[in-house]
């Protein structure tokens, strides 16, 4: 309803000072000019209008307004916003017993229950109306955000006056929740906070990461990381038990400080093919009050594998002949190998594994999973450039991998400049294009990283493994290397030899695009055999090739791949999709549509649509992008309209967000500074009661003001405009223009 209307003015004293003066001296001038007129009548209606104009001028200086208020007719608006994410169910709010004791532990969410119904609110019905409603509930699965109710309130609720806002702070989800409180203090709507849950965590082991791949290879060790926290005050030695679906138990200790976080690995070896689902456990440790965070559960496809190997090199080197019987005789490997023979006018035709040219194209290319590149370079009896694009494009795009095994001849320079050089992870010495001559054996020197790593684990034992390398032959040759480069992981290097860019790196690996690159400046890997015959040799080109194939094998059909990272994904993390499309020929599929349709655990169907990235669709890869909503198993099919391919791999599993457990400290500090924000206050937890008579000695809500500025109205403008005509045309009529 409006309670007033009428003209206000917005003056200072400068803008008084300058209308009265303006209108002062007007006057003057106009009484003066007609008196000298004889006080004509006329003249005296001129001056009268000049003086009403320069008053209307100095009237609009002070700013007129025209007012209107209006009071709302319905009942201010109380709005109770309670938080109901799974957080809310830690046990850790203890009160005092009716004989002073301490009473049993409650939850968050019990703690809290009084202040959800509406009989606590009934003092308030008078005068406010009160709206109950939760956010950020548990089944959503979205995470705790306390942004988005404070951003929508003002338009979800009509007339608010106030917000009582009640949960433990603990937010994971949205922006800063004092952005949103923002607006609520421009419109003058204090935040009344209620804090629930302690500051400090429970006693607790969380089991907060199993990393476990989803493809493996049966008869291969399986790497799988996981991550211990405890918020314990002690220092534990804990025992892991890792179970599998088909009832194979391995069990580990780990070493978990105090208050602290310990990443640990185990090695599983799959017997036969099949879908497993493994099963991490932490037992419960003594003081711990919560466990029901101490387990996790994730897939794993376990297949027979076919890799395809090309083995390409300019003549049969020691490295060529060991590395080439090495990959023959693995049973998993499909193994072709190409040598130039600079010089020879005529090759020998070599064994049924031999070819005679390099493939030229893609349907030919891309068919292989791994590529080792020898001693060769960019040569007319060599390779092309063209040759070098298709190989960046096999490891960018079809996640296949690439070694680079330089030798003596110093053929790999020539590949400085070339679209290779771009994945090379190290940058070629090309003054010493040929490599170098020790004047003994020399041994590779693991690094930080190469103690962590899958390539180079020789045994089982970390300590077993250190003294493997630490026994293996040295070479006397090692290639034309300056440094690795940004973004490159090192992991051997030289044991004697450096330069200004510290030790000669000699075992060097990178991501490159979709794929893996591995460079090995070193020639006498197959001086490993010394002693041992094939033991170290074997294994480690077995592991290099299984590594760098990986992902390209995730999910395999005859003319279609499909792989995702990361590959254990949290809740609300991007994955990224990526799909393989070969035609019936062999060729990369070019264009074409290609979905993927994914079923939740819920049983909620979501269609991907996939896109070849721009300008590279040659190449067959099919890119798209997907944020799981639901924690566990998705389904995943994939299918090509122009091909009328399916393919089912393996599938996504989704992690439960472990930033949304139950045990976490309270956060009270953000509940305090939303209150801050908006000039309201923090409500202690045994003072709750308190809430309603603060909310009773809220003022009624300042009225709403509606308000026309007439000084800059285009109605005050025209009438000046017409009164200065007016002005002139008598001026005119009395002869004075």
């Amino acid at each position: 309803m409006t309670e007033f209307q009428g003209i206000r003015f917005f003056t200072t004293s400068w803008t008084l000072g300058i209308s009265a003066a303006l209108v002062a001296v007007t006057a003057a001038v106009c009484f003066l000019a007609w008196k000298r007129s004889g006080y004509s009548a006329g003249q005296g209606m001129l001056e009268a209008l000049r003086l009403a104009i320069v008053g209307l001028v100095a009237v609009l200086l002070n700013q007129p307004e025209w007012v209107q208020e209006y009071r709302p007719k319905d009942k201010p608006t109380i709005a109770v916003l309670h938080d109901a994410s799974r957080s809310m169910d830690t046990q850790d709010v203890v009160r005092k017993a009716a004989d002073g004791g301490a009473a049993e532990p409650q939850t968050r969410r019990e703690s809290i229950a009084e202040l959800t119904t509406s009989e606590f609110w009934k003092p308030l019905a008078e005068r406010f109306n009160v709206e109950i409603a939760a956010f950020s509930e548990a089944s959503s699965g979205a995470g705790t955000n306390y942004a988005e109710p404070l951003a929508t309130a003002l338009e979800r609720f009509s007339s608010l006056r106030s917000i009582v806002l009640i949960g433990d702070g603990d937010y994971n989800a949205g922006p800063a929740p004092s952005s949103a409180a923002q607006s609520l203090r421009l419109a003058g709507v204090p935040v009344l906070s209620v804090a629930a849950g302690s500051e400090t965590r429970l006693p607790d082991v969380e089991l907060t990461s199993l990393d476990c791949p989803t493809v493996g290879v049966a008869g291969k060790p399986v790497r799988v990381p996981f991550t211990l926290q405890s918020s314990l005050a002690t220092e534990r030695v804990v025992v892991v038990d890792f179970k599998t679906s088909d009832g194979e138990v391995l069990r580990k200790e780990v070493r978990l400080p105090a208050m602290g976080t310990a990443t640990d690995w185990l090695y599983w070896t799959p017997k036969a093919a099949g879908d497993y689902t493994v099963t991490l456990t932490v037992p419960k440790q003594q003081g711990e009050l919560l466990s029901d965070n101490n387990t996790r559960t994730a897939p794993i496809a376990v297949r027979q594998e076919r890799l395809k190997v090309l083995v390409v090199d300019s003549v049969p080197r020691y490295e060529y002949r060991y590395l080439r019987n090495a990959l023959s005789r693995d049973p998993g490997v499909e193994v072709s190998c190409l040598l130039f023979q600079p010089g020879l006018s005529k090759r020998g035709g070599g064994n049924k594994d031999y070819i005679q040219k390099f493939p030229s194209g893609l349907d030919e290319l891309s068919k292989y999973d791994v590529v080792f590149l020898g001693d060769v370079g960019v040569a007319p009896d060599q390779l092309s450039q063209e040759d070098c694009r298709l190989l960046k494009g096999l490891v960018e795009y079809q996640a296949s991998g690439l070694v680079f095994l330089p030798g003596w001849r110093g053929e790999q320079v020539s590949l400085v400049g070339t679209p290779l050089d771009e994945l090379c992870p190290v940058v070629i010495d090309t003054v010493r294009g040929e490599g170098s001559h020790t004047d003994g054996p020399r041994k590779l020197v693991l690094t930080e990283a190469g103690r962590k790593s899958l390539l180079t684990k020789l045994a089982d034992v970390a300590a077993e493994n250190l003294a493997v390398w630490d026994g293996l032959p040295g070479g006397q040759w090692y290639g034309p290397v300056l440094r690795a480069k940004a973004g490159s992981e090192v992991l051997a290097v030289h044991e004697d030899v450096s330069n200004e860019y510290g030790r000669i790196p000699l075992l060097v690996t990178r991501t490159y695009g979709a794929g893996k690159v591995l460079y090995m400046a070193t020639d006498g890997a197959w001086r490993w055999r010394k002693g041992v015959e094939d033991k170290f040799h074997y294994r480690f080109w077995g592991q290099v090739v299984r590594w760098m194939a990986y992902r390209r094998n995730m999910a395999k059909g005859e003319r279609m791949s499909f792989s995702f990272g990361p590959e254990q994904p949290e809740l609300g993390q991007s994955v990224a999709l990526d799909a393989r499309v070969a035609q019936a020929s062999g060729e990369p599929l070019s264009r074409g549509e290609v979905l993927a349709r994914i079923t939740a655990p819920s049983g909620a169907v979501e269609t991907v649509r996939f896109a070849p990235p721009a300008g590279e669709g040659a190449w067959g890869v099919f890119a798209a992008t997907f944020t799981p909503r639901e924690p566990g198993m998705h389904q995943v099919r994939v299918s090509c309209k122009e091909t009328g391919d399916t393919l089912e791999p393996p599938p996504i599993f989704v992690q439960g967000s472990t930033a949304e457990g139950i045990g976490r400290a309270a956060r009270p500090e953000v509940l305090a500074e939303i209150a801050q924000v908006t000039k309201g206050r923090v409500v202690p937890p045994g003072e709750i009661a308190s809430i309603i008579e603060s909310l009773s000695k809220l003022p009624e809500p300042p009225p709403s003001l509606r308000r026309m500025q007439l000084w800059s109205h285009p109605a005050a403008a025209l009438s000046i405009i017409g009164l200065l005509g007016l002005f002139w045309v008598l001026r005119k009529r009395q002869g004075m223009v």
